[in-house]
């Protein structure tokens, strides 16, 4: 009888405990809060949040006006970038953010990346979303945009590119991972 309640007592401490585990992994897409300076994104966002007023004004604006590197995108195509995740960390409040993640994208939408392995996070004026994820990944500059593959991270951009272009600082970023690609852009 005592083994029996002790069993009852361990399934029902589990099944508690995995249902409180649950509820910490739920995680709220697409929040917009009001500040006292307008709108802003929070936390995990879907790229369509960004052809929403007032986001649409930067983002549409810089996506179509950016001029691609179209070696460097080829390079990219050949050398796989699609087969890499991405975590990019923006401020839809950050200059930075307004010039550079909308780049990406238009970078990204040319190589037909799989917006699957693109996870977007919007964080506060202090740099903190909802999740904390700034924090695991040692975040403290937007844009920051992370590059990884198995789990293991390859690479980064903070706020700007180094060689004038996303796509080649991408590229490099790969390089990185791959010694045996060529230099391209020598």
């Amino acid at each position: 009888m005592k083994k029996i309640f002790l069993a009852g007592a361990l399934a029902t401490a589990l099944l508690v405990t995995v249902q409180s585990c649950k509820g910490q992994n739920t995680i709220v897409v697409n929040r917009e809060v009001e500040t006292e300076k307008g709108k802003m994104l929070l936390g995990h966002q879907t790229l369509d949040q960004f052809s929403k007023e007032p986001y649409s004004e930067w983002y549409t604006k810089e996506y179509n006006e950016y001029f691609i590197d179209k070696k460097a995108v080829e390079e990219l195509k050949k050398e796989n970038l699609n087969s890499f995740n991405i975590l990019v960390f923006v401020g839809t409040w950050c200059s930075d953010s307004h010039r550079e993640f909308p780049r990406l994208i238009r970078i990204l939408d040319e190589l037909k990346y799989p917006h699957s392995r693109l996870t977007i996070i919007a964080v506060n004026r202090k740099k903190e979303s909802p999740t904390g994820d700034e924090g695991i990944h040692n975040v403290h500059k937007v844009p920051t945009i992370i590059v990884s593959k198995y789990g293991k991270e390859t690479g980064r951009i903070i706020e700007s590119t180094q060689s004038g272009y996303l796509e080649r600082d991408l590229l490099e970023i790969i390089k990185k991972h791959d010694p045996s690609i060529k230099d391209i852009l020598k």
